[in-house]
């Protein structure tokens, strides 16, 4: 007689954390699991609830400066480096690694008005209300009073904003109107002007690296080639733009914050209607900037507070705020994509986790996969009621939440205004429009 017997190797079946456990094998037969559902839905409603619970996104407090910060800029080869910029004209390198200041340079006599890292990584730019533009070796002496610049250029008038060329020694600064330098000359390559009111920002695209976007005090947001005379096109807006920010892997999309309390996304090749309008924040935009990855983008505002947006989508994902943080002047996200840093009014620079419930550190491989089974379950479940009001509900300041209900009311007054209007009106004369449409006043060639 002839007997076959099942060999299975033991080591297999045993967990990796302690011996004696044993793994019992599973039937994925649909007809032995008739309760599946329930109890994927009810996995899936405590995953949510343990997301808020753990939602902890702030991390540290970068304090040093003496008054309130007004720009930042990010280092283009490292990690851990970030320059801020203050109203009193103090320029600080910092270390986000052990969370301290490396470097103090007294470097201009009034704001900073911006910053701009060389795209090696071996020096920064900075430009200042007194008219100068310098030049600062990235690494230099800690907190030495007489640091001197590597190079000071002497202006006509006051700069506003600079940014760096992703892969040239050339930069760009604003202010009455755009001008191009080489790093190697004193006198601009090239100038544009479209208008005779000051320019706040200036921003270089990181992949067409030949196209700029500003955005100027009498409400336009202008696009310039560098290999052309004049700029290309211009979009006039209600309000005025504050900063402008390009997605780093859409050549022709960018972002724009308002004062009007929206960010408004545009494709370039299009400006008669933006691709989307971004609301929540209660006052004034004052600062944008892009994750690496080009899906999400976080922006500053004037209501004391940060929110984070999906660039498809109108509404914000996420809302950081805390008792002391005063009116948010800048903002930047990290180059890894897990970190969002914000300077504002009352001297403080704020480091903040990109998701808020992330945990940091080392993962262990089981921890990997109950992390992605249970986002594949909210995912499976992210319509139901339940689960997207926990997922949906954060907690506001009284004063943001009290403006939002007032906001809210105000627009639903608008839309019944214009529904009545429309009601007793000859057909045709109040004609409808879109929302992408509305703010444009015009787009000038």
């Amino acid at each position: 007689m002839k007997v076959k017997l099942l060999s299975r190797n033991p080591d297999d079946y045993v967990r990796e954390t302690k011996i004696d456990i044993h793994r019992v094998p599973r039937n994925y037969d649909p007809t032995l699991h008739p309760f599946e559902v329930p109890r994927e839905y009810t996995r899936a409603l405590n995953a949510t609830k343990l997301e808020r619970v753990f939602a902890k996104p702030f991390i540290a407090s970068l304090d040093g400066h003496r008054d309130g910060v007004h720009c930042m800029a990010k280092h283009f080869k490292s990690l851990s480096t970030i320059i801020s910029g203050a109203c009193n004209g103090e320029i600080k390198v910092w270390n986000l690694m052990k969370r301290e200041c490396v470097r103090t340079i007294p470097a201009h006599t009034g704001f900073v008005r911006g910053i701009s890292s060389r795209f090696c990584g071996t020096s920064f730019f900075s430009v200042g209300d007194d008219k100068t533009i310098k030049q600062w070796k990235m690494e230099g002496p800690a907190f030495d009073e007489e640091e001197e610049p590597m190079h000071t250029i002497l202006g006509k008038t006051v700069y506003t904003g600079i940014d760096h060329h992703w892969r040239d020694g050339v930069f760009a600064t604003c202010g009455q109107q755009v001008d191009i330098w080489d790093e190697q000359r004193t006198s601009p390559i090239r100038s544009f002007t479209w208008s005779v009111d000051s320019i706040s920002s200036v921003k270089f695209n990181p992949i067409e690296t030949n196209l700029l976007a500003s955005c100027a005090s009498d409400r336009n947001i202008v696009l310039y080639d560098m290999r052309q005379a004049t700029p290309l096109k211009k979009v006039i807006m209600d309000l005025r733009t504050n900063a402008v920010c390009w997605n780093p892997l859409e050549a022709f999309i960018f972002t724009g914050a308002n004062e009007d309390y929206n960010l408004y996304t545009f494709d370039m090749r299009n400006l008669d209607s933006s691709l989307m309008v971004h609301k929540d924040h209660v006052s004034a935009v004052l600062d944008v900037d892009y994750s690496p990855t080009g899906r999400e983008f976080v922006s500053a505002s004037f209501d004391k507070s940060i929110r984070i947006f999906p660039a498809d989508k109108g509404h914000s994902r996420e809302v950081y705020h805390t008792k002391r943080m005063q009116h948010v002047m800048c903002v930047k996200w990290s180059a890894d994509n897990k970190y969002i840093l914000c300077g504002s009014d009352e001297m403080n620079i704020r480091l903040w986790k990109a998701n808020a419930s992330e945990k940091l550190g080392v993962l262990m491989p089981r921890e990997k996969a109950a992390l992605n089974y249970n986002q594949k379950l909210k995912e499976k479940f992210q319509h139901h009621p339940q689960i997207r009001r926990i997922a949906r509900h954060r907690h506001l300041p009284k004063m943001i939440y009290n403006q939002a209900k007032e906001l809210r009311i105000m627009k639903e007054a608008q839309r019944k205004k214009q529904l009545n209007l429309r009601k007793h009106s000859k057909p045709g004369s109040v004609p409808f429009v879109a929302e992408r449409k509305k703010h444009i006043v015009a787009v000038v060639k």
